[in-house]
């Protein structure tokens, strides 16, 4: 057991990163308002799914290409920055539940997992992850992927009360003016991540 220590300060570290509010959190919210929480499940499980493939890649070399080319960050700024613009206006001009076509849906399980590969606060999470609690003793596959795993599993019920409050708010919500005031903050919110990422 004293080999595994190394996953408990990682593992408050993530729930200090996952609780904390950044685009996937803001989306989450906002998909659990106008979808409801099951609906919202696909989004959920593909954050997860995205983050563990990207954290234990990073752990195993890509994080390595991150740091000694400083224009692949750049790139990735530009291209997360650019998807979550066109997300928050999706978002924002989402009409009320009572007027949506039967083709809205929200993002799905493979959308949102693809997504954490340009998202620039996942790629500042497991670089972090990985360079303050991988253990330079052990198996570096086993200790990666027991990272990202924990790191998952912390996760899970930080991002999954984003989607709850999200689902509780669309409860409340009645008129369509309320709905649309509620999609144009969301929308704001996701497009003010885009400061932080150039910032």
């Amino acid at each position: 057991m004293e080999d595994w220590a190394f996953l408990v300060p990682a593992a408050l570290f993530m729930v200090s990163m996952t609780i904390t509010p950044g685009p996937n959190n803001v989306m989450l919210t906002a998909s659990g308002a106008n979808y409801g929480f099951m609906r919202t499940l696909p989004h959920l499980f593909g954050i997860l799914a995205g983050c563990f493939v990207l954290f234990a890649s990073i752990a195993l070399g890509l994080g390595v290409v991150f740091e000694r080319y400083p224009a692949v960050q750049s790139v990735l700024k530009v291209v997360g920055s650019v998807y979550l613009l066109y997300l928050a206006w999706k978002i924002a001009t989402a009409p009320p539940p009572q007027f949506r076509t039967e083709g809205a849906r929200p993002l799905d399980f493979w959308q949102a997992a693809a997504f954490q590969f340009a998202n620039p606060k996942a790629w500042v999470m497991g670089i972090a992850l990985m360079a303050g609690f991988l253990p330079e003793s052990g198996n570096p596959w086993l200790n990666a992927l027991l990272l990202a795993g924990v790191a998952e599993l912390v996760g899970l019920p930080c991002i999954a009360l984003w989607a709850g409050f999200g689902t509780a708010i669309g409860r409340v919500l009645k008129s369509a003016t309320s709905w649309r005031w509620f999609n144009g903050t969301m929308g704001a919110m996701t497009a003010a991540c885009v400061v932080m990422i150039l910032g």
